[in-house]
Order: C-alpha cells, then structure tokens, then sequence
C-alpha cells in the first residue's frame, strides 16, 4: 500500500505544497485508487496536480466524518470531474462510501453548519454512493472499519456541537467517525481521520474487524487538543503498548499531545506531500 498525504495542517520545509487545517490522503492498493476524505478547500487537488496524482480515476472516494475540514472539498472535485466531462477528457465514475449519519446537519455554537454541505440526492448524481454503518471492504486488505465501537472509558470525550435528528437536535457525539485498516503481512496499518471515537478505540475496532492483533503503524488526525492528563496519559500508554514500527500523528493532534506521544512512541513527521509505503 502506498498513502499520500495530499494535504494536512503541516507543509515540510523544503517543499511547496499547500497546508490547511484539514486532511485528504490518497491511497494505492491491489491497483484501486482510494481518496479519503476531500480537505477544506481547493488544496488537496492543487498539491495533487503538483504531485503528478490523476484524481479523475479514483475507485473510491471515503469520508472519515461529515465535519467541513474533511467534506467541503468535495464540491471542488466535483467541479473538476464537471470540467473533465465538458472537456471530453476520460474520467471514472467512483463509489462514495460515508456512514448514514455523515449528512445531518451539524452545529457548534453560533456557526450554523460545520458538517456536510452536499446532499445524498446531490452527491449521487456525481459519484455512486454507498452508506453503510458495517465495515466494507475496499481491496482484499483495505477495509473501511464501519461504525467504531467505544469501549474504552478514558475515550469518553464530551459531544462535539449538536447534529440535527429528524426529531430535533441532540448532543453529537459524532457516530458517523470511521476510519481504513490495511492488513500487511507483518500487521495492521490502522488510518485515521479524526479519530472523534478515540484512536484507541478505533485501533481495538481494527483489530476487531480484521481479526488481526498485531498492528504495525497507526496515523492520521487523533483529535487529542486541549487534553487533560485523564486522558492523555492512558492514550499515550496505550499506543505505547503496541510496540509500533511507526506513528504518525496530524491534523487534530496539538503539539502537547505530539511531545507527549514521541516521549514513549516513534512518533514520525507528517505534512502536505508526504507519501509512506506499507
């Protein structure tokens, strides 16, 4: 497998691809094309371009969540698959794969929508769309994880805003996370794009799923900002425990929680650009 970060909240010295507070990687397995999650804005396709990387061919496209950081980009890929299309230029048609609940309405605060902007009926005129709350496999290794059970009591974090249900709002405590699992013949490569289950929980879901225990790397957005000890320390522990050959902390992990990781974690540097290969 090889994944690409097309963009994050980090840009390398040395490079000159375009960072932003959101994620979007692109994955290569078993000859699929796998984008997860769209970014914010316009950068994921730009760094793409800059890349070299054909987003016109993707057999998947996979939400992590329906928060605007990880969705809103995808009204700039469907522009750029309308524009190949009035160009006469070969493009794919791919399967869009989020959880029901990636396109209620949600709020925090006085922001009136910080979820998905493009409805299901909308979306499913561009892509093929699929929403399930079960796992999918996406290649014989790659699986999509589903809906991630919580079972770990320091990974209780409180509701994130409020998602619109048809009987009215209530606490968002963000069902809709998912996340991917690469089964690589020495271990699981868990993926990650906020991580709102708690990455824990999310690598004990993988497991599950997988039926694998060994796991080789976990990366991604963990979501750890503003953490107290209560939950920081057993998150750190946790990983720890593992016995990781790699961890790759982004998007969501504020620098605390990143100094926090490397103290007892191989904790690699992640940015826009970046590609590792499993």
């Amino acid at each position: 497998m090889q994944l690409t970060f097309l963009v994050d909240n980090c840009s390398l010295i040395g490079t000159t691809f375009l960072a932003e507070p959101a994620l979007s990687m692109l994955i290569r397995e078993d000859g699929r094309r796998v984008l997860f999650d769209a970014g914010y804005s316009d950068a994921f396709l730009r760094n793409a371009r800059q890349m070299g990387e054909d987003l016109l061919h993707l057999d998947w496209i996979v939400l992590s969540h329906g928060h605007f950081d990880h969705t809103w980009g995808l009204d700039v890929l469907i522009r750029h698959y309308f524009e190949a299309a009035r160009s006469r230029l070969d493009a794919a048609r791919p399967r869009l794969l989020a959880h029901p609940d990636a396109f209620l309405t949600k709020r925090k605060g006085t922001t009136p929508e910080i979820g998905m902007l493009l409805a299901e009926d909308k979306l499913n005129t561009q892509f093929e769309l699929a929403l399930s709350r079960e796992p999918v496999k996406l290649t014989d290794r790659l699986v999509a994880l589903g809906q991630i059970e919580r079972t770990l009591a320091f990974e209780t974090p409180p509701p994130l805003g409020e998602r619109m249900e048809p009987g009215g709002p209530v606490p968002d405590h963000m069902p809709d996370d998912t996340a991917l699992a690469y089964v690589s013949d020495t271990g699981l490569v868990v993926i990650s794009g906020c991580a709102h289950a708690g990455i824990c929980n999310t690598v004990e879901h993988a497991r599950k799923v997988t039926g694998v225990d060994r796991v080789r790397a976990v990366l991604g957005g963990f979501h750890l900002l503003d953490e107290t000890p209560a939950r920081l320390d057993p998150t750190t522990d946790y990983l720890a425990s593992l016995d990781l050959e790699a961890l790759y902390a982004c998007h969501c992990t504020d620098l605390a929680a990143k100094v926090a990781l490397a103290r007892k974690c191989p904790l690699k540097q992640v940015g826009s650009g970046v590609t590792l290969e499993f």
